[in-house]
């Protein structure tokens, strides 16, 4: 009886794990999945960098793909105030803001998009 109980379980959870796997398939895989619905870029409006003295450099972890990065990048851009620019290659935003820098609402705005700040570098305007 027990044996066929354990089998009972096993198969249910194959089966389970083949359907999980097709779903995934069909939709992607990883962190975004490739066949994921690319996340739209947000605009910012002000781009002349004369309105931005202050600049800071975030290292963001978890980005693994461009979709992670407009994530980040949207999240930061929804700030008032703020202009961003994230390279997933370097896994950095560069963070323009109008008014003194607050680290704590830029992290958490990284944060709440679903990564995290490992590190924020003043930098020197240009």
């Amino acid at each position: 009886m027990t044996s066929v109980l354990l089998i009972a379980a096993l198969a249910a959870l194959i089966i389970w794990a083949v359907l999980h796997a097709v779903r995934k398939a069909k939709k992607g895989g990883g962190c975004c999945g490739d066949r994921e619905e690319t996340v739209a870029k947000s605009a910012v409006r002000d781009r002349n960098k004369a309105h931005y003295p202050h600049t800071l450099t975030l290292r963001i972890g978890g980005m693994t793909c461009d979709n992670c990065a407009r994530r980040v990048e949207n999240a930061l851009n929804s700030l008032d105030g703020v202009w961003a620019t994230v390279r997933i290659s370097d896994h950095r935003a560069l963070v323009r803001m109008k008014d003194t820098p607050n680290e704590q609402t830029l992290r958490k705005a990284v944060q709440d998009a679903g990564y995290v700040v490992l590190g924020v570098e003043s930098e020197a305007n240009s």
